[in-house]
């Protein structure tokens, strides 16, 4: 295979890194892209694999030198893209792992000032990969059709599907830990609600306490005359006493509300 034998239009998406995975047929050959999630530290890349299958041969494009290289076989092809995605079912399981210990945390009442900036980081990872492979599926469903068509070797058909089934092995665990992420977020926005509800209620019970002072303060503070208690010599306690009586009186829905749900 040349360079020349290949179009115009299908060499622009080979040279394109962020052409999404595709299974394209022409009539002399066929041209199989995947962008595949590749882990790099902390980080994910996307990397874009291109293959141009021509009769039992496989070819591959050399971006810098602009020049169609053999690969090897379908079977070299295959082991190829075996280990990338056996790659990356370890990197999967890692990031199960490390959910399974944010949620240890979490039940725990352990929990980092840093739990949201983990999980969106967790969320965003295992997003793309789910994402990726998704439209990798697909594409390795219509190659595995075009070898049942064109390339009847039972060894090469077997080994593709079986890399099919990898493929939706990582989709499925992508899928597992998103949902966990999801049910982790539920739990995390509960108890964040519980601890919210409970600074609430203890900030009525403040007003509440104040607002009956505040009512005998701002009374007895008018500057008018006749007020109560001005001449008295117990003035200021029997005022005490009043704020007492107020106090209880505001307090008594709250003890009976209480009282209720505990029995409930």
């Amino acid at each position: 295979m040349k360079l020349a034998d290949i179009d115009n239009y299908l060499l622009e998406d080979i040279e394109s890194s962020d052409h999404p995975s595709d299974f394209i047929k022409r009539d002399n050959y066929a041209c199989i892209i995947l962008r595949l999630p590749i882990k790099n530290g902390n980080n994910i890349d996307i990397i874009s694999y291109s293959f141009l299958i021509e009769k039992d041969k496989v070819y591959t494009y050399n971006k810098e030198a602009q020049t169609i290289e053999l690969f090897g076989t379908l079977n070299d092809m295959q082991k190829s893209l075996e280990s990338k995605i056996e790659k990356l079912i370890k990197d999967i399981k890692e990031y199960h792992i490390k959910i399974d210990h944010l949620e240890e945390l979490l039940y725990e009442d352990e929990l980092n000032s840093d739990f949201m900036e983990q999980w969106l980081k967790y969320k965003k990872d295992i997003s793309l990969i789910n994402r990726l492979m998704f439209h990798a599926s697909i594409v390795m469903e219509l190659f595995i059709a075009y070898l049942k068509k064109e390339h009847k070797d039972e060894y090469n058909l077997a080994a593709f599907e079986d890399l099919y089934e990898e493929i939706t092995r990582v989709r499925n665990l992508a899928n597992s830990a998103i949902e966990k992420l999801n049910n982790l977020y539920d739990f995390y926005r509960a108890k964040v609600d519980e601890k919210m509800n409970k600074n609430v209620y203890y900030l009525t019970l403040l007003s509440g306490i104040f607002l009956p002072l505040t009512l005998v303060t701002g009374f007895f503070g008018m500057n008018t005359g006749g007020l109560p208690f001005t001449e008295d010599n117990y003035g200021t306690w029997k005022v005490v006493a009043v704020s007492i009586v107020l106090e209880i009186i505001f307090f008594l829905p709250f003890i009976y509300l209480n009282s209720k749900s505990s029995k409930k």
